[in-house]
């Protein structure tokens, strides 16, 4: 009935029918009106029709000037609503006209008077207020307990929930709550913004500074689940802990063939492996195997429902939250060397070139014949050949350099950058920072892995089933005309970034300029964010208008089903709406990861940070100018992987005033200058743990003199945003 309403609402002739019209238009007698009622609730609290307030007429959103999508909000209280069809712009919410929504709310937003009459354009963002909340994304959250003057309340952990939940006294949570504990809250219904939301606390996690407290804050705040529920792990255990015989019909046999895995050191689920071999002409053959989840993860089972629901596996500071059981995510589907092991297979025939002249998919076996880290791929590398594995590395690595020029010259843009991997004492508490760099041994699987994506995308285009596809939309223009003046501004060449080609030679500029890293930063905080979606929109990041998740399926619930749309037969897979509904529950999901991960770092780097106040001799840190304001500068601190602020406050040495023309601070009596790209040395001033905020004081040095500036200008005016 769902799809017949939807369809009835999409005619070009429709004009908004009330429930009795409606009855009438999709010919049900009045008998099934409750039926009716129930599925046009449904579809009003998925956003995907709207209730009008003409005699409660029914239309699709659009039609009613609203529109239904996720609404994220800053720190300042302002939210960005990210609508639920993928082909339409954000929308701008401003502080005043959230109404009770919270972050990651589902909620159906007006658009503004002055853009009623189209839909939002790139370019110049359209801008609504909330007018319902349509679904919670989390009714609990987890906060800081306080003691007001006459009542208790709830400081909530993330800082992108600007409310205090007022809280009776906790009674029947298992143990005492005191002022300044951790505890769970239970949302209760709030149904104005202009008082605090009321909530119960149902769980005292205990003091912030007790062990582990702070990672089971992380854990309920997500509700990222400790445990699979009993009937997932048996259904995991009936598989066995071996591949056998009956499992191997109709499969190729790669056993023969010379196949290793590169992973991080610290892996235990391996998706991906990889096998190349010279073959006459000159030419390559390529075989990229991905663990066959779907062979045992079927549509309908418990394991596959709970996958579902989980999206992906979670990787946080201190353990890892895996999508499936361990007896199948770490055992019977990882690519562990020495044991048969069934995979997903695209084999490619490769020019020399490193062009593709042939693609097959198969469901094959293997047995991986060597596992590598990452560091012994690298020293691999930039080393003597030994034996033959190593030499297919040494041929892999050619081969993937190939195609990775090849694909920045087809418009791929380099976005990398190093990433911090925090390492743990037996305690939990930070031992020390890694520093993990993008290198060659990452980028020969990276290569091939896009590749697989990018071929598989291809094929079941060509197939026309449905499926779903990793997208990456392009930046909002008027977003990258304001990066290009910021840009210009610092007197560093840059045309219109609208075409691509110029965005390539910026990012290539940036490289050799002291404020490149700076200006690298800032053009990615412009780019949209990449979700996943059942129309293939292409990604604009890697430049391809074909693209999918195909190699991940042990931590990916998208490339479980990517598997099963390529290999099982048409008409089984599901249907584009519920792939759609799919589709938005797995990017949420996943953005629901990325929050907790960076959380359980941010836990953990705090402790760390507060430790070093009370150091007599806390340590420097290089640090990076990102952003000026008449407040103070923005530093990224690469050593710690984290941003913060230097408060002019803190800067005794002078009064500085802010030089807006040019971007810069300017010391009244010394002259000193901080601007864009400056490096600087700083130490802890301040840890904010409840705005998850950290202030850096500079370690004092000789102050520099900077001529002032005479006669015409030399910098563009700088636009504001």
């Amino acid at each position: 009935m769902e799809q017949k309403i939807l369809d009835l609402l999409r005619r070009p002739n429709y004009t908004p029918l009330n429930f009795s019209e409606l009855l009438e238009g999709l010919g049900l007698p009045r008998s099934r009106g409750r039926e009716l009622s129930h599925v046009l609730d449904r579809l009003e609290r998925s956003g995907q029709i709207a209730r009008i307030k003409q005699e409660g007429r029914y239309a699709l959103p659009l039609e009613a000037d609203l529109m239904p999508g996720r609404i994220r909000m800053n720190r300042q209280g302002v939210g960005t609503l990210q609508p639920d069809d993928p082909k339409l712009p954000p929308v701008r919410v401003p502080y005043d006209g959230t109404g009770t929504a919270l972050h990651g709310d589902h909620v159906l937003v007006r658009l503004d008077a002055r853009r009623q009459t189209s839909v939002p354009l790139r370019g110049n963002q359209s801008t609504g207020r909330v007018v319902r909340v349509l679904e919670r994304a989390r009714t609990q959250l987890v906060g800081t307990l306080q003691q007001g003057r006459q009542l208790l309340y709830v400081v909530p952990d993330d800082p992108r929930i600007g409310h205090d939940i007022s809280v009776p006294p906790p009674s029947d949570v298992g143990r005492p709550a005191a002022p300044g504990d951790k505890v769970v809250v239970e949302l209760r219904e709030w149904k104005s913004r202009h008082a605090n939301p009321e909530g119960e606390v149902i769980e005292v996690l205990g003091p912030p500074d007790e062990q582990g407290v702070d990672m089971l804050s992380v854990l309920r705040q997500y509700h990222l689940p400790l445990h699979f529920p009993k009937k997932v792990l048996q259904e995991a255990r009936t598989f066995g802990h071996e591949v056998n015989s009956a499992e191997l019909a109709g499969r190729v046999d790669c056993r023969d063939h010379r196949v290793v895995t590169i992973d991080p050191d610290d892996a235990k689920d391996f998706d991906d492996a990889i096998s190349l071999r010279g073959v006459e002409g000159g030419r390559w053959k390529l075989w990229v195997h991905i663990a066959d989840v779907s062979h045992y993860v079927r549509p309908g089972s418990a394991l596959d429902a709970e996958a579902s629901k989980r999206g992906n596996s979670t990787y946080l500071v201190d353990r890892v939250v895996p999508m499936l059981p361990e007896a199948l995510s770490n055992d019977l589907c990882s690519l562990k060397p020495h044991v048969d092991r069934l995979t997903k297979c695209v084999e490619f025939l490769l020019s020399a070139e490193g062009q593709v002249l042939k693609t097959q998919f198969y469901g094959a076996v293997i047995r991986s014949q060597c596992r590598y880290n990452y560091r012994e791929a690298l020293a691999i590398l930039q080393h003597q050949l030994l034996d033959s594995n190593e030499r297919m590395l040494h041929d892999a690595n050619a081969m993937a350099q190939v195609i990775r020029r090849a694909r920045f010259q087809a418009g791929s843009l380099e976005l990398d950058f190093p990433e911090n991997k925090i390492r743990l004492d037996e305690r939990g508490r930070v031992l020390r920072i890694e520093r993990v760099e993008n290198d060659i041994s990452h980028q020969l699987i990276e290569e091939f892995m896009l590749m697989a994506n990018e071929a598989v995308a291809a094929r079941l285009m060509a197939l026309h089933r449905p499926a779903i596809y990793r997208i990456h939309a392009p930046p909002d223009e008027q977003r990258l005309e304001e990066y290009r003046q910021d840009v210009l501004s610092h007197h560093v060449p840059c045309g219109n970034l609208s075409n691509r080609q110029e965005v390539q030679k910026l990012l290539h500029r940036l490289k050799s300029l002291p404020v490149g890293q700076a200006l690298k930063i800032r053009f990615l905080r412009s780019l949209m964010r990449a979700r996943y979606a059942v129309e293939p929109l292409g990604h604009y990041g890697l430049a391809k208008k074909k693209y999918t998740h195909f190699t991940s399926p042990i931590r990916r619930y998208a490339d479980l089903l990517v598997h099963r749309a390529l290999f099982q037969a048409p008409g089984q897979g599901l249907d584009t709406p519920s792939l759609q509904e799919v589709a938005r529950h797995i990017s949420e999901m996943e953005r629901n990861s990325d929050d907790a991960e960076r959380d359980s770092k941010d836990v953990k780097m705090f402790a760390f940070l507060s430790a070093q106040l009370q150091s007599p001799h806390p340590p420097r840190y290089t640090a990076l100018v990102t952003d000026v304001r008449n407040f103070g500068f923005f530093v990224d601190v690469p050593g710690l992987g984290m941003s913060g602020l230097v408060p002019l406050s803190g800067l005794s040495d002078d009064f500085y005033q802010i030089d807006s023309e040019r971007g810069q601070l300017v010391g009244r009596r010394t002259r000193r200058v901080f601007k864009l790209g400056d490096k600087v040395e700083v130490q802890i001033a301040k840890v904010d743990t409840f705005k998850r905020q950290v202030d850096f004081k500079l370690v004092q040095a000789a102050p520099e003199r900077t001529r002032p500036a005479q006669g015409r200008r030399s910098m563009p005016r700088r636009r504001r945003s």
